[in-house]
């Protein structure tokens, strides 16, 4: 291996990974993904759909999830810095409802491995921020799920500065609660 360094989180499933980067006076490369390399660090997923978004400052998306249709995601940020979240749904385990977060940026390069049955979501720290995803499932419009952003029963602590005004989408300010949820799917 070599090319890649895995740290587990406190949450099992969650993978924190670094790239080795190759570095000299004209820049710098490094592998985002070599699926060999992911395998032997327990990270054996077939990815179908790659995603990319651009956001400016205080923009906030999620926390998001698809109901039937779950999707493991590899997340990294190629412009800016975000604040990255992943929550637990997972019924039964020993972590449901917990979240962790991982601040990652263009100057650090982690990116972030987040298993099926989270909900997941990002603020942007940076004045503009570029976020690439790999998915191995398809994106089902009908079958999104979400959970507010600031339940309190959660309790996500964004880093937000103070005076940096969120910009939410309409969906993601009108997500339900962790208890609405847990009530709805896992009776």
């Amino acid at each position: 291996m070599g090319k890649i360094t895995v740290e587990t989180c406190d949450i099992e499933g969650l993978k924190i990974i670094t790239p080795t980067v190759y570095g000299d006076k004209r820049g710098y490369f490094m592998e985002t993904y070599n699926y060999n390399d992911f395998a032997a660090a327990g990270i054996d997923y077939q990815f179908v759909q790659d995603n990319q978004s651009s956001s400016v400052k205080g923009v906030l998306r999620g926390l998001h999830f698809q109901i039937n249709y779950p999707q493991d995601k590899l997340v990294r940020v190629v412009k800016g810095e975000v604040f990255d979240v992943a929550v637990d749904l997972r019924e039964g385990s020993k972590t449901y409802g917990k979240w962790f977060g991982v601040l990652l940026s263009a100057e650090n390069k982690k990116q972030f491995f987040i298993p099926k049955n989270f909900a997941h979501g990002f603020v942007v720290l940076s004045d503009e921020a570029e976020f690439c995803y790999k998915c191995t499932d398809f994106y089902h419009p009908n079958d999104e799920g979400g959970l507010a952003w600031n339940d309190p029963d959660i309790g996500v602590e964004w880093p937000i500065p103070e005076g940096m005004e969120l910009n939410l989408s309409e969906k993601d300010q009108k997500w339900g609660s962790f208890k609405e949820y847990t009530e709805k799917y896992h009776k």
